[in-house]
């Protein structure tokens, strides 16, 4: 189990090494990564390179046991190259130039700052390819963590070669971006340009396209500096920190070309979803790349310091949240970092050698989380009998103005994931194109762009006695955000027993309500569907008569549709019925929400995630949990 986080002795003179080296051996850490920012002090000019430091800082690391996961220092280009070439500097969509004084100050697509990055990693990793410390490689950092979208003059040239590819001609691209539309029609490839601030909203087509080629780009130098570490003899595995659901990357792109998961996470101990947060983040980064470890590369000791005003973690809470990750297929915690910067953004970002030292319970709580870790090995957890849908495309699409109603993808699935994590119930995510057949039951909220071949796996999941459950706006556009012939839902439309006719938004101030089968007046929010049953049976009706829940049969299977979306109590409602069909249990039954329970291959871990204490009900009798307590069930106690 790796322990310990992010070491930057560039920052530091040389007498503290030894200090931190020590340390380091009281908390137990057996795992750094190094050289994440100093490409300065690695090369302080054009074709001039310095590793006599990195060479001492390596071999006093592995001399005293302890691992490096080595970095290619790529993600903050220093100033002499920006002086250089200036036109390294990514753009905004307005046309502001973003300039030197933090960091990821450059243009994904620029042709210097890719040579540049190549020469420097090539040079690393040619020396440091075989050095006993380097156990794992990091590839720059938190990609597009600050510029989420570059629209320079190098992104406009790539862009047009990404869509000429995609493409071929350019009838194909008006075709597909729908251009007659308000007199957009292109003459050539050459005329088109990323979709900048513009009189009013953009192109739909045009911005689900630019979203795509923005995560391809920026996958692509990720790709190119892993292959130059590959070429140069590494066989260590080779990886970049994700940052959770993120919204501007396909994740299910980018793990297939790393060789495992890492992720860094960063809740709000104000929150009091932060757990059930990080518990979605977990367990989507496990499902990234089923069966291979994750690594949680980064968390904050205690409180960071890029929020307008920063709480604070609770005694216990750093620990309880770390045991979370492990329980969900993390083998390791590391952190944002081993010692607090004295200058610079981040000189009150926590760290696990405080400014006040071994006297901080920051530092006391780092130690005994160490100490636990010492013995424990990594366990596969297993997938559960649940699936979410989480789409990157769909929720690029739903990230588009001009809709029935504003859609928040990420709310609308975590509010699912959270009703079934209060239940414990076990979730994984997956694709609407993945193997679903060994899940018992799939969620699909808000599955708006949907292409045929996920509609045939959804199909092929429910005719082999599956259990799909959809909200409204479900396989509403294809995978170029036009409407199908025929209307909405036409691909799912025998799965659900009936189709929409058409959307209409609703306001709380609405006053609209939904009636039960069984007297339960619930909520719907968001929007409405007008959506005719052809098949199904109708278990909800709004109040003004028409359907609300439909379940329909379809081959062995049954779907469950929602013809609008609804609150926490008629998420509940909804599942209650949906895992009863499924015969989905849970991996602790009767637990409070604000205790976490997760099946792993030994038993199953249990998480006090509140501030009291809390009894939980046992085979062998009632336990009581402290705040933040841990306890792992093995045998008869389950």
């Amino acid at each position: 189990m790796y322990f310990g986080g992010d070491y930057n002795p560039e920052q530091w003179p040389d007498s503290v090494w030894d200090e931190d080296v020590s340390l380091m051996a009281q908390a137990g850490v057996n795992l750094v990564s190094v050289g994440i920012f100093s490409w300065a002090r690695l090369q302080p000019a054009e074709g001039v390179f310095d590793f006599e430091w990195l060479d001492r800082i390596l071999d006093k690391l592995h001399a005293n046991g302890i691992a490096v996961d080595l970095a290619t220092a790529t993600a903050s280009p220093p100033p002499w190259l920006v002086r250089a070439y200036p036109d390294v500097l990514p753009v905004t969509d307005s046309g502001e130039v973003l300039g030197l004084g933090s960091r990821q100050h450059y243009a994904p697509t620029s042709p210097d700052y890719r040579r540049l990055a190549g020469e420097l990693v090539t040079e690393i990793a040619r020396r440091y390819a075989n050095h006993p410390a380097v156990v794992m490689w990091h590839v720059n950092n938190e990609y597009a963590c600050h510029v989420r979208a570059d629209y320079s003059m190098h992104a406009a040239s790539a862009f047009r070669v990404w869509l000429e590819a995609r493409y071929v001609d350019i009838e194909q691209l008006n075709t597909a971006w729908g251009t007659s539309f308000w007199s957009q029609s292109y003459g050539s490839f050459a005329e088109v340009d990323p979709p900048r601030k513009a009189p009013t909203t953009q192109n739909p087509c045009a911005v689900l396209d630019f979203r795509r080629f923005t995560s391809d780009s920026i996958l692509s130098l990720y790709t190119m500096e892993r292959d130059i570490i590959r070429a140069a003899g590494a066989s260590q595995p080779i990886t970049t920190n994700f940052m959770g659901p993120f919204p501007d990357l396909n994740y299910w792109d980018w793990a297939d070309e790393v060789d495992f998961v890492s992720d860094d996470n960063y809740p709000d101990p104000r929150d009091l979803e932060a757990f059930r947060h990080a518990a979605f983040a977990r367990d989507l980064m496990r499902s990234l790349k089923p069966g291979v470890p994750w690594l949680l590369m980064e968390q904050a000791p205690n409180s960071v310091q890029w929020r307008s005003n920063n709480a604070a973690k609770k005694p216990g809470q750093m620990a309880a949240w770390s045991e979370q990750a492990i329980a969900r297929g993390s083998d390791g915690v590391l952190f944002f970092q081993w010692r607090q910067s004295r200058a610079g953004q981040e000189k009150f970002h926590s760290a696990m050698v405080p400014h006040s030292g071994v006297r901080s319970r920051t530092w006391r709580e780092v130690v005994e989380l160490g100490c636990s870790l010492e013995n424990r090995v990594w366990s596969d957890p297993p997938r559960g009998d649940v699936a979410i849908v989480f789409d990157w495309e769909n929720w690029w699409a739903l990230r588009q103005p001009d809709l029935p109603a504003d859609i928040d993808y990420y709310s609308v699935v975590f509010a699912w994931y959270k009703a079934l994590h209060d239940q414990n119930v076990q979730v994984s995510f997956v694709r609407p194109t993945d193997d679903l057949s060994t899940f018992a039951m799939v969620v699909a909220p808000a599955l708006y762009l949907l292409g045929e071949a996920g509609a045939r796996s959804l199909e092929t999941f429910v005719d082999g006695g599956g259990v799909l459950l959809t909200t409204a706006f479900v396989d509403v556009v294809d995978t170029r955000d036009h409407f199908r012939a025929g209307g909405y839902s036409v691909q799912l439309a025998g799965v659900l027993g009936g189709e929409p006719i058409d959307f209409s938004g609703i306001e709380p101030t609405d006053g609209r309500t939904v009636h039960t089968s069984d007297g339960s007046i619930l909520e719907p929010t968001i929007l409405i569907e007008d959506f005719v049953v052809a098949d199904g049976e109708i278990l909800a009706l709004l109040d003004t008569g028409a359907p609300a829940v439909v379940v329909n049969r379809f081959g062995l299977g049954v779907s469950f549709h929602l013809t609008t979306f609804f609150d926490a109590e008629g998420i509940e409602w909804t599942l209650r019925r949906a895992l009863e069909v499924a015969r989905v249990e849970s991996v602790l039954a009767g637990a409070a929400p604000i205790i976490e329970a997760v099946r792993t291959a030994q038993g199953i871990t249990v998480i006090n995630q509140g501030e009291g204490s809390v009894e939980i009900a046992l085979p062998v009798g009632p336990v009581t949990l402290g705040p933040f307590e841990v306890v792992h069930l093995r045998g008869a106690e389950m």
